[in-house]
Order: C-alpha cells, then sequence, then structure tokens
C-alpha cells in the first residue's frame, strides 16, 4: 500500500496531537501554592523540617512553580509533599 504525501502528513499530525492532549494528563505536580513575592518566602529547610515533624523521612526538596516540593519516605511508600513558601502549610500530596 502506498502513502501519499499528504496522508503520511496527516497522520502525524493526528499523532502529534493525540500526544499533545495525553501530555498534561501525565503531569501530576501542583505549582500553585502562594502569590508572595519569593524575597518574603521562608526558608525551603523549614518545609524540609515540617515534613520530618510529620514522620516523614526527607529525601530532597526543590521549588515547583511557587510551592516547594519536598520528596520524603513513609512507611516505606514514596511521597511528595507540596508546602505553601508563605506559611509552610501543607497545600496538597502525592503518594508515588
Amino acid at each position: 500500500m502506498r502513502l501519499t504525501t499528504a496522508a503520511m502528513l496527516a497522520v502525524a499530525l493526528a499523532g502529534l496531537a493525540g500526544s499533545a492532549a495525553i501530555s498534561p494528563a501525565l503531569a501530576d505536580g501542583y505549582k500553585t501554592c502562594t502569590k508572595l513575592d519569593k524575597a518574603q518566602w521562608k526558608p525551603a529547610t523549614e518545609a524540609e523540617a515540617k515534613a520530618k515533624d510529620a514522620g516523614y523521612e526527607v529525601r530532597r526538596s526543590k521549588v515547583e512553580g511557587t510551592c516547594y516540593e519536598v520528596y520524603g519516605v513513609k512507611g516505606g511508600k514514596l511521597y511528595e509533599l507540596f508546602y505553601s513558601p508563605e506559611d509552610l502549610s501543607l497545600k496538597h500530596t502525592i503518594a508515588k
């Protein structure tokens, strides 16, 4: 079977459109925790300390959007904890 250039282009574009529709569904990060300017954020080490106080073994942390994302293990399971840098309140938790 021989495909024309137009048919091949249509198939390629359909594949790209399909993958673009799936990509947002695969993203699991939580990105909106505060509107406060970064200069006024509390230190990330304080978010890590809150996770430790809650019983998590902290592996690492990073800034994700306007949140502190802390990776911790509890009960043998990995969690992503999202803290507001404004008041260090826990905004979202994802079990991996």
